[in-house]
């Protein structure tokens, strides 16, 4: 699990990133309105390819994914059905997962004390989540519906029946993976320095 702090990437290094990107990512990438996200775009495909790379012993620039219209890219070139993968972000933090040995669901939330948690946790929860989350007040709500709330986008991501779950809170930002299988270990982020 990777993540990385985009907020000051200096515009040379996102331009080695836009060289990394396919065709039909560049058009994507180049359709986003709001320069946060398109530097959360292109910086979340680079550290997928920097994470691909080390996992398949190959240059990032050599890792091609294939756009899937509304769904997360897949792996083209070199085609590995054995490789999951999951990237996501939230404001100035993108992330990725990766593995060789489960498909994996991530997701990373900023974490909002001011947000009113019980009206969204109202449209999306399950009634025995909605009915904890009101069982508990201020700091205590704020920081059950976020790692809630990442765990049931993760899965969503997982789009399977999901058999280990983990979740931490890292700098302000909850985060969750998801795996079919579960690892070995626990899994450690890895912060990652991309303005190098």
């Amino acid at each position: 699990m990777w993540l990385a702090d985009i907020a000051h990437l200096p515009d040379a290094r996102l331009a080695d990133f836009a060289r990394w990107l396919s065709a039909s990512e560049r058009e994507r990438h180049a359709r986003f309105v709001r320069e946060e996200r398109r530097r959360q775009f292109l910086v979340g495909r680079a550290l997928l390819r920097l994470a691909l790379g080390r996992l398949l012993g190959m240059a990032p620039d050599r890792v091609v994914l294939a756009e899937r219209p509304g769904q997360a890219p897949a792996l083209a070139d070199p085609p590995d059905a054995r490789i999951g993968f999951s990237i996501s972000h939230s404001g100035p933090l993108v992330a990725c997962a990766a593995s060789t040995v489960t498909r994996v669901g991530l997701d990373v939330e900023r974490i909002d004390p001011a947000r009113d948690v019980l009206a969204l946790a109202g449209q999306v929860f399950a009634r025995a989540d909605l009915a904890r989350l009101r069982a508990c007040g201020g700091s205590a709500r704020t920081a059950l519906f976020y790692r809630l709330w990442c765990l049931h986008e993760a899965r969503v991501k997982l789009a399977c029946d999901s058999d280990a779950d983990y979740s931490f809170v890292h700098e302000g930002v909850e985060v969750a993976l998801c795996c079919e299988r579960p690892l070995a270990a626990a899994p450690t982020p890895l912060l990652v320095d991309l303005a190098a």
